[in-house]
């Protein structure tokens, strides 16, 4: 909210005071005086964070994989932005496939009130009531200001308005001016984090054989000492005195053991039908 307030201070021949709680001004040799004051309010602090990863880079080219699996390019990247990786500033020629890049935007709003108080001294040149006068202040230099609506002056003892101000009546005054604004600042960081190493090729790792040989049991291991004996050949052809003599022989002697059955079934049996 703007506000200006105009108070005078008149001198025609006793000094006035002014009204609304301010104290009278009383006149000096100085021309029109400023002042400044700053009041601030409560802060307000929003972060906002971006991070991506880089999945090309070529030139002043990158493209960014987000957060979220969407894909951003950003062509004409400066060659003076860089970011902090691990310690270490990197720009675009030294960025790689990989690297993890976080920007941090910080806002800082801060509401405040500047306040602006101007004084004037001089004498009354022209008035016109009920919004404007005209002073000539000590260097004989006329300046216009504007009074507030509903401004009341006290002359003489007397409550009095811009009517009753005249040509020639030495007053001070003083102008007040409120000014809100809001004062937005940003800090902006870039960070991020290089790529891992790639993976240690694997490695053939040999197969281990064991060979167990077994404990041979002295008997075995005399047996084993001895040579073997050459197996003999069977002979091709029968000795020469070989004969068919003793196969005739139990031939006849099967048929004497079945003659001798027979003639003993014949006896037992006429002894059964006795």
């Amino acid at each position: 909210m703007n506000s200006t307030r105009l108070l005078k201070t008149i001198w025609p021949g006793l000094l006035a005071e002014a009204i609304l709680g301010i104290a009278f001004l009383p006149a000096s040799s100085a021309q029109v005086q400023s002042s400044q004051t700053v009041t601030h309010g409560e802060a307000a602090r929003e972060v906002k964070i971006e991070r991506g990863e880089i999945v090309y880079v070529r030139g002043n080219t990158v493209v960014l994989k987000m957060g979220d699996g969407s894909l951003k390019e950003f062509d004409d990247v400066p060659d003076n932005l860089s970011f902090q990786v691990d310690g270490k500033p990197v720009n675009i020629h030294n960025a790689k496939v990989g690297m993890v890049l976080e920007k941090q935007t910080i806002t800082t709003t801060t509401p405040r009130i500047v306040t602006t108080v101007e004084t004037v001294t001089g004498k009354v040149w022209h008035v016109a009531p009920p919004n404007h006068v005209i002073l000539t202040l000590e260097n004989g230099e006329n300046q216009e200001f504007t009074i507030p609506k509903g401004q009341k002056f006290m002359v003489n003892g007397q409550e009095t308005d811009a009517w009753g101000l005249k040509k020639g009546m030495k007053i001070s005054a003083q102008r007040v001016t409120e000014v809100p604004e809001t004062v937005v600042a940003q800090e902006v960081r870039r960070t991020g984090s290089a790529p891992p190493p790639p993976p240690p090729p694997k490695q053939e790792v040999p197969i281990l054989v064991v060979v167990v040989h077994p404990v041979p049991l002295p008997m075995v291991q005399s047996a084993a000492a001895e040579p073997p004996n050459p197996a003999e050949p069977a002979p091709k052809k029968l000795p020469k005195t070989a004969s068919n003599l003793p196969l005739v022989g139990l031939l006849g002697a099967f048929l004497c053991v079945l003659s001798l059955m027979s003639m003993g079934v014949r006896i037992i049996a006429p002894r059964r039908a006795r």
